[in-house]
């Protein structure tokens, strides 16, 4: 009897024993576990901030702005209703030459962009542009007719063109870029310079009147002047 006790005895300490090991194996892979997913979570939220850090990035490298980054003396000309298309949320989503076709300081340059065939190629997504777009009150300082002879003679199709891509730089920038840039290469091929900093800037010899207004795949700078090339 005191033999069989005593197996017993020691049969059950091997099995309260066991029960102890598997029940700190048990803790210990679940704390290795809730340590794994932390640090998978860390990972994952470090990569994001990696990530946002990095489009942060580029999109100012980019030239793009926000309804934010809007500035000048005319900025309360653009209406302030979200709803409407012409409002500077409504032309956010936008491709450039649908924004300016619905924003009411710039009817003229629609009216010039369509009868010069450029709808389709400003409105190209795949494609990022800054847009000098003169304000209505540029085209009436033209001399007289000089509008209304361009859009009327097809003869001067191309030299309309070619007056409306010097007004198209082949990538996004904003105020900050242009005034660091000092001159910029532009559709027509030809070349603008800039002058001042920042939200003081001139385009050529033009003033910003509405600065840094983001659209689908261009940011925007309305100006007092219609830019002329060499050739224009």
């Amino acid at each position: 009897m005191t033999h069989s006790r005593a197996k017993a005895a020691v049969t059950g300490a091997v099995a309260s024993l066991a029960l102890l090991l598997t029940a700190c194996g048990g803790a210990e892979t679940e704390t290795g576990n809730q340590q794994q997913d932390q640090s998978s979570s860390m990972e994952s939220g470090s990569g994001d901030e990696r990530g946002q850090q990095s489009r942060d990035e580029t999109s100012g490298k980019q030239g793009t702005t926000t309804v934010d980054d809007i500035y000048g003396p005319a900025a309360s000309q653009v209406p302030t209703d979200p709803n409407d298309e012409g409002s500077a949320k409504g032309m956010v989503d936008d491709p450039v030459a649908t924004a300016a076709s619905n924003n009411p300081l710039l009817s003229d340059l629609t009216k010039a962009v369509k009868t010069a065939g450029l709808v389709d190629t400003l409105n190209n997504q795949d494609q990022q542009y800054t847009v000098f777009a003169p304000a209505n009150s540029a085209f009436e300082e033209l001399p007289p007719d000089t509008l209304k002879a361009l859009l009327n003679d097809p003869a001067k199709k191309e030299q309309l063109r070619s007056i409306l891509t010097y007004h198209v730089v082949p990538e996004r920038m904003d105020a900050q870029d242009l005034g660091e840039a000092g001159e910029v290469p532009t559709v027509n091929g030809e070349k603008v310079s800039i002058s001042g900093s920042g939200e003081n800037i001139e385009i050529g010899d033009a003033k910003v009147l509405v600065g840094n207004i983001p659209t689908a795949n261009a940011t925007v700078f309305v100006i007092d002047k219609v830019l002329m090339p060499e050739q224009g």
